[in-house]
């Protein structure tokens, strides 16, 4: 994060609240723009935007006045807890048989024929 960002917030920020990835969720103290108040995050550690949960994801883009969090929604049963984009880490899923994954693919049976047009 560069010093401009973190002065400029600073000077004109006012902090809303932080998620459980660290995030730090802000808002405009000045006027607001086109009727609507600016809203920005300072991610912990790397720029990730996947990082962003979807109750504070709705409150960055006026979806919602507040943080769902602070309204008070649980989450439904069905809902996983959030995670970053994984791709390109260790973390990253690999199907059954990736090199990355620590296996050998299955050879091809031979059976195979491909599609011929008569």
């Amino acid at each position: 994060m560069s010093i401009s960002t973190r002065l400029y917030t600073l000077l004109k920020g006012d902090l809303v609240g932080a998620d459980e990835f660290g995030n730090r969720y802000y808002r405009s103290k000045g006027p607001k723009l086109n009727g609507r108040e600016r809203r920005w995050v300072l991610y912990r550690g790397k720029a990730e935007p996947s990082k962003v949960p979807g109750e504070w994801h709705a409150w960055l883009h006026h979806t919602s006045a507040a943080p769902l969090s602070e309204k008070g929604i649980q989450p439904k049963a069905w809902q996983k807890e959030h995670l970053p984009n994984l791709t390109g880490t260790v973390n990253a899923y690999h199907p059954k048989g990736h090199p990355a994954a620590g296996a050998q693919r299955q050879h091809a049976t031979g059976d195979y024929q491909a599609w011929q047009p008569e």
